[in-house]
């Protein structure tokens, strides 16, 4: 019990003092981090409840379940505090899928053949489960890189809404009854957690038996049992079994409440026989619930749970002393303070020391790279790497309009859209990570991951209220893993300061690592905004004769292609990124003005690629080529298109708003230009002295490369 307790991935003993300086409160504050998820205030008595969770050894070892059940467990955390979950997000990080995308040569063929067998089964396990629940999947991202070959990363986020009747995971009410509840237990997931906390070695295949197995009907019965449930009186608290099982419910509930726990687990429904009482407390079977029920009306709860064929069968008590206690064949199995596998887990706080060769990187001469003059031939070459090319083999194996809320599904604009329904309010939510900023200066990235989110959101039209993250990480007991872990927590914090927006849920991934190594650091952000009302949604466009506005910093430094997709084939994996937060800041409030007041058309935000990929992706999203001009040093026409610093959006705009849309950038002290306008079949870009014109059948052809 203490192992799993007192594992990384339960106790967070390397993170929590860190987490601890994150901003987590606000006026829309309802639910903070400590609890499954959590929640904002979005008007008319409604709450939005948001979080995203890892389940990266799972998906390592066993792609599909090890999906599936990451899916199936984010959702529990959100339906267990009342809330209907209505969407699905996911960020993705694999190895590259052939050796021939792997620039730095460093992919054989059998790398890359496990690299796409662990892609394949994890986009199936995500879209099978998802799919069966009826919960629609509407976005997030997919990147490649050979850090993540053999550990690739595999976040979920799940948004719902609900009353502000929040269930809490607390036991209260002496004599109190704990129903378990779901499917029987059995003996698959057993110590997850403790593997979940330990590098992936060539041990791996052996893991499989902590890797869980998923039912998504069952779920599905599950989740509108304690949806009904939510709001009764009967219920006290509810605690979904995730990591640690048994052990981490009953140790949650008692030391949240203040008091302890009694259980008999002899009556727990297993579906083998000669369960220990080891394997009964540490298995990780999915889709069960602990509910905790107002003594008295047991009857009135398991009649809900009967009518969706589900089991409810009390297992134990809630006591006053505070220990969790637990009884099989009538003797004592365990009986431990619950405060001690919860709160006195030990906390470490390692030194921290960058890594040896980091100066030398950051010093790279970028400048030659940034010299080269800008051809066709690499706007093609960038819209079809994989890291940039259409993700719509994968999302189209999503069901992303299942629940008819969504009004911008996938591909369609910076973020999904998502209506509030019987209001005229609408969500926005974005699932983003840095790239490989993390590798240069993991404080940039993770701030610079916060601002793009924001940005993603405000590109809709809508007003960043909140964030959820997931930190993926190699070892925290290196000097250097603490520190990229130190480093990016410290740039989020700086980031939300300075947005004025809190963190309410997270989740901590770490000791991400194979035999060749950790992971890029990799602090993954989930993002949500709220329209006021419907009107102002902005999706991804433009339309003939529209003007073309590039807003925010001009980006055209040398410094901007640090990091980049483009530096990154080029064999340039270095440079020294810079980020101009509060420049960043006063664009992300601008563009929901801008939206609101009517004086923009579309939106898009520039990111991997630049600004070439970003205009060849407003082009193909439109179906209407574009003329464009744009200044750029002469010795850096290459860093204007292509470079990649955060801060900056394309804006379409009637020509009669135009002059409206410079005043009110002027006034919010944000740099706004027109560059160019839209229409015809080809995008032209003069930037510098150079010039390219390529057609949309061939800018279509390179995007919607299949994987």
């Amino acid at each position: 019990m203490f192992g799993a307790m007192w594992s990384e991935h339960c106790a967070y003993k390397h993170s929590r003092p860190l987490l601890a300086t994150l901003p987590s409160e606000g006026e829309r504050v309802l639910v903070g981090p400590g609890e499954n998820a959590g929640a904002l205030d979005i008007g008319d008595g409604l709450a939005v409840v948001f979080k995203v969770e890892s389940h990266n050894h799972p998906s390592a070892v066993e792609p599909y379940q090890g999906a599936a059940t990451g899916v199936g467990g984010i959702i529990r955390d959100i339906f267990t505090m009342g809330a209907r979950p209505i969407a699905l997000l996911n960020s993705l990080r694999f190895g590259p899928l052939d050796s021939e995308d792997d620039p730095t040569g460093g992919t054989d063929d059998a790398a890359a053949a496990r690299n796409r067998y662990l892609f394949g089964g994890v986009v199936a396990g995500i879209a099978g489960y998802g799919n069966c629940i009826g919960i629609p999947d509407v976005g997030g991202e997919l990147a490649f890189d050979p850090g993540y070959s053999g550990n690739p990363l595999v976040n979920a986020m799940c948004v719902g809404i609900a009353s502000h009747q929040i269930t809490l995971a607390r036991a209260a009410g002496v004599g109190n009854t704990l129903l378990l509840v779901g499917a029987a237990t059995g003996r698959d997931g057993i110590q997850g957690a403790s593997f979940a906390s330990a590098a992936l070695g060539e041990d791996r295949d052996r893991q499989r038996p902590a890797v869980q197995v998923g039912n998504p009907f069952l779920e599905k019965l599950l989740m509108e049992a304690c949806l009904e449930l939510s709001g009764s009186e009967a219920v006290v608290g509810m605690q979904d079994l995730g990591a640690a099982g048994l052990t981490c419910a009953l140790a949650e509930l008692a030391s949240r409440g203040g008091v302890g726990v009694e259980v008999n687990l002899d009556r727990v429904p297993c579906r083998e026989t000669g369960l220990t009482p080891y394997e009964l407390l540490l298995s990780e079977s999915q889709e069960r619930m602990l509910i905790v029920v107002r003594a008295g009306r047991e009857p009135e709860v398991q009649a809900v749970f009967a009518r969706f064929d589900l089991q409810a069968v009390p297992i134990g008590t809630v006591i006053a002393e505070p220990v969790v206690r637990c009884r099989a064949g009538g003797e004592v199995a365990c009986s431990v303070p619950a405060r001690a596998l919860t709160e006195d887990a030990p906390r470490y706080v390692p030194d921290a020391v960058p890594p040896a060769d980091l100066e030398l990187r950051r010093s790279m001469d970028l400048r030659p790279l940034a010299a080269l003059p800008p051809d066709e031939e690499t706007l093609l070459e960038l819209l079809g790497a994989p890291n940039v090319r259409s993700r719509r083999p994968i999302w189209q194996r999503y069901d992303h309009m299942n629940g008819t809320r969504t009004m911008v599904p996938p591909g369609s604009g910076d973020a999904a859209v998502l209506r509030i329904k019987g209001t005229a309010r609408a969500l926005a939510i974005s699932l983003d990570g840095p790239g490989r900023l993390g590798a240069l200066d993991p404080r940039l990235a993770a701030a610079s991951a916060v601002l793009e989110g924001a940005l993603n959101v405000a590109c809709s039209g809508a007003e960043p209220i909140g964030i959820t993250n997931c930190l993926n990480f190699g070892s925290p007991e290196t000097t250097r893993g603490y520190w990229e872990l130190r480093e990016a927590v410290a740039g989020m914090a700086e980031a939300c300061t300075a947005l004025g927006i809190p963190i309410v849920s997270g989740n901590v991934s770490l000791y991400n690592e194979t035999p060749d190594g950790p992971i890029l650091p990799t602090p993954v952000i989930g993002s949500v905004g709220l329209l006021e009302h419907r009107s102002a949604l902005l999706r991804m466009g433009w339309t003939d004769g529209d003007d073309i506005w590039l807003v925010g910093e001009p980006g055209v430094d040398v410094a901007g292609l640090a990091g980049s997709e483009l530096a990154w084939r080029r064999g340039f994996r270095g440079g020294a990124p810079r980020l101009d937060i509060p420049a960043a800041v006063r664009l992300i409030r601008l563009v929901p003005q801008l939206a609101r007041a009517g004086l923009v058309r579309g939106a898009h935000d520039l990111s991997i690629g630049g600004l070439g990929v970003a205009l060849a992706r407003m082009a193909i999203a439109s179906d209407a080529g574009a003329t464009v001009a744009r200044p750029a040093p002469r010795a850096a026409p290459t860093a204007a298109l292509y470079g990649e610093s955060v801060g900056r959006v394309l804006l379409s705009v009637s020509p009669r708003r135009a002059a409206d849309l410079e005043a009110a950038a002027r006034d919010a002290g944000v740099e706004a230009s027109r560059i160019g306008s839209a229409g015809g079949p080809a995008l032209r870009i003069d930037v510098g002295d150079v010039e390219l014109a390529v057609g949309l059948d061939s800018l279509r052809s390179a995007y919607e490369q299949p994987f």
